[in-house]
């Protein structure tokens, strides 16, 4: 299994909310690129990022700093927030990003996720936010009416290759992951399961590799210093085998 350690941006800088709530927002460093060669310095070989102003605004209020972080951290890079469009995949796969990850767009237009999968192919992936069983949208802001399992069937239909699924419940509180989740999507679905939110200990690391998920993307749990980053790859890539 793969760990993705996180970055959220908002203004330029790494923060991070508390259940997706940008009421509750702690910075955490004004240089996110610093931050980003840290992991890379702990053995870390992929990067997680959102761009919290687009995923609320459907901007790129965040693109030059995201620039960067492909161009000079030395990480593979992942990036989601306000991704609605296919220009806007574009200017990132173009920028060097290794995915782009829709959310909102892959709820409320099914149609744009499948012609992007059909030209992009791997370079799209689709970010799953569950909120009390149903897909959030707009940076978690708002519920759709569509399930967790009637979305990743859909997905799966179309040939999306990797999912990051979110508990809201769980994310920024330490609280530990959703397991049973994330086993019952891994037996149901074939598509590689990204597995994010409460991932705060090696134990939610040991567990999730265990079921053989394709990663977990570990935030806050990082930022306060609950798990360390070289010790969760580690963890990972012992469990996997």
């Amino acid at each position: 299994m793969y760990i993705f350690p996180a970055i959220d941006l908002y203004e330029g800088k790494a923060v991070r909310l508390l259940r997706g709530n940008y009421s509750e927002m702690t910075i955490y460093d004004n240089d996110p690129v610093s931050v980003a060669k840290r992991f890379f310095d702990s053995g870390a070989e992929y990067l997680h990022v959102v761009d919290l102003e687009g995923a609320r605004d459907g901007t790129t209020a965040n693109f030059e700093t995201i620039g960067r972080l492909i161009k000079e951290s030395g990480l593979k890079v992942e990036i989601g927030g306000g991704v609605r469009t296919e220009e806007v995949v574009k200017r990132y796969l173009q920028a060097g990003a290794l995915r782009v990850i829709l959310g909102t767009a892959a709820v409320t237009q099914p149609e744009l996720v499948e012609e992007l999968v059909q030209k992009y192919g791997s370079g799209i992936a689709v970010g799953v936010d569950i909120k009390d069983g149903m897909a959030a949208i707009k940076g978690w802001t708002e519920t759709s009416s569509l399930s967790c399992f009637d979305f990743f069937e859909r997905l799966e239909k179309v040939g999306v290759k990797t999912v990051i699924c979110t508990d809201i419940s769980k994310d920024g509180v330490l609280s530990g992951t959703n397991t049973s989740l994330y086993k019952e999507l891994s037996e149901r679905f074939s598509v590689d399961i990204v597995a994010s939110g409460g991932v705060s200990t090696l134990e939610d690391v040991n567990v999730l590799s265990s079921m053989g998920l394709y990663g977990a993307i570990l935030g806050k749990a990082l930022y306060t210093g609950n798990i360390d980053l070289k010790a969760a790859i580690a963890a990972a890539k012992g469990a996997s085998k």
